[in-house]
């Protein structure tokens, strides 16, 4: 079986799009076989503009039986943008269609959170690559074709955007777009539930909702002691600095207010960072401090010393069916959580999340009040530990894939799995 897969993002890129790829491409090759083989294209490092460790151009790795071919696109550096990160997918899917019409595949799978990789897939596997004409669902679609979907991008970008004329265009370009690709899935999985109401129309595809997972190196974090740190207390938020995270509507505000006895550390970047700033430098607040992104080492390292992990999402009703990535790193730790999520982040994170502080997002009130009267302590979640496992979550993905093909051959040692992690 010869395997095409597409994602913008994979290692040595840091992020969950890079992190989730990278561990499902090396659990592919392990449950393929020798005469099998994957190619991956993809990106050069280019999530951030201060983070952009090597990467060849053509790599050929084997992690387990099976061959796997990487090729990394060359793009230009973007500051997360919408307009700049236009131009560098525009680059990628030119880039990636000539590529991908050299060779014949048996299987496309495409991981997307911003919808255009997923179309790149389906435009792949519409027009088979070469191979014979089926019939499926409906459409005559030559190669089988799975999804990822790892976000809602145009219900996002509606609702970030208010202007009428805007909205009308982007309505314009991305409802087709959309359609197009969900209608030609075979499968798809939704890496969060909340996400099963919108894909009502699409009922050709079979579905599952494999989440995201925890990297091994943040299972090995040792346990912290169950009072904070004597003097300041540290607040750490780790990841993207997007308008999708809106920190710049509650952290300067939530920082001011509770005063010197707290500190927020943050690391990361992204397309909202300059009004992040802009807001710390207006309130004059003097306990919020921005880094620059580091690598999951670095990172485990900095969890270690940090009394709470935060996470926000912008307060957006495309936000309540989400599941943020962050979750699933600060749940292997034993530090409080505080989370300003809702929806069915927030039901996650109160059935799965124990030490957990859940505020409506841009709730500055509640923030404040409920870390002031929460008494510290630290506890380890050992059942989502194991749960929530990235390997283990790889691993029945994948067998739940190779089984909806109907080729048991690639690995009979495996049965049928749940279709939800």
């Amino acid at each position: 079986m010869n395997v095409l897969y597409l994602t913008f993002y994979f290692e040595p890129d840091i992020g969950p799009g890079s992190f989730r790829n990278t561990a499902l491409v090396q659990e592919l090759s392990r449950q393929l076989r020798s005469e099998d083989a994957i190619r991956v294209i993809t990106t050069r490092p280019n999530r951030y503009q201060t983070y952009t460790p090597t990467a060849p151009e053509h790599e050929e790795q084997c992690y387990g039986d099976c061959p796997v071919t990487i090729e990394r696109v060359q793009i230009s550096m973007h500051k997360s943008g919408q307009l700049d990160q236009l131009r560098a997918f525009c680059t990628y899917f030119r880039t990636a269609y000539r590529l991908a019409r050299q060779q014949k595949y048996d299987l496309v799978i495409a991981s997307s959170s911003r919808l255009f990789t997923a179309f790149l897939g389906a435009v792949l596997a519409h027009r088979g690559l070469g191979r014979p004409v089926r019939r499926y669902g409906g459409f005559a679609e030559r190669t089988p074709l799975y999804l990822d979907i790892r976000d809602l991008f145009r219900e996002v970008m509606l609702e970030m955007h208010k202007n009428p004329m805007v909205r009308f265009l982007l309505t314009v370009v991305l409802w087709p777009v959309e359609w197009y690709t969900f209608r030609r899935a075979s499968h798809i999985n939704l890496v969060s539930e909340g996400f099963q109401p919108y894909f009502r129309y699409f009922q050709q595809a079979t579905y599952s909702y494999f989440t995201n997972g925890i990297d091994n190196v943040f299972l090995t974090i040792p346990k912290s002691t169950s009072t904070p740190n004597a003097g300041v207390k540290i607040i750490l938020y780790a990841g993207n600095i997007g308008q999708g995270q809106g920190l710049h509507k509650i952290i300067p505000q939530a920082a001011r207010q509770l005063g010197e006895g707290y500190r927020f550390v943050i690391f990361g970047s992204g397309g909202a960072k300059n009004e992040l700033d802009a807001m710390i430098l207006a309130g004059n607040v003097q306990n919020v401090e921005v880094r620059e992104p580091v690598s999951q080492a670095e990172l485990k390292i900095q969890y270690q010393k940090a009394d709470y992990l935060f996470v926000h999402l912008n307060d957006l009703s495309a936000f309540t069916r989400v599941l943020p990535s962050k979750l699933f790193e600060y749940g292997a730790t034993d530090k409080p959580i505080v989370a300003g999520v809702a929806g069915y982040a927030a039901s996650f994170v109160r059935q799965h999340l124990p030490n957990a502080i859940v505020f409506a997002p841009g709730d500055v009130a509640d923030l404040v009040r409920q870390l002031r009267e929460t008494p510290y302590h630290a506890s380890t979640r050992t059942n989502f530990r194991e749960i929530f496992r990235r390997d283990a979550i790889s691993q029945a993905m994948v067998r739940q894939l190779l089984n909806m093909l109907g080729d048991d051959s690639h690995n009979p040692s495996n049965k049928p799995n749940r279709t939800t992690a």
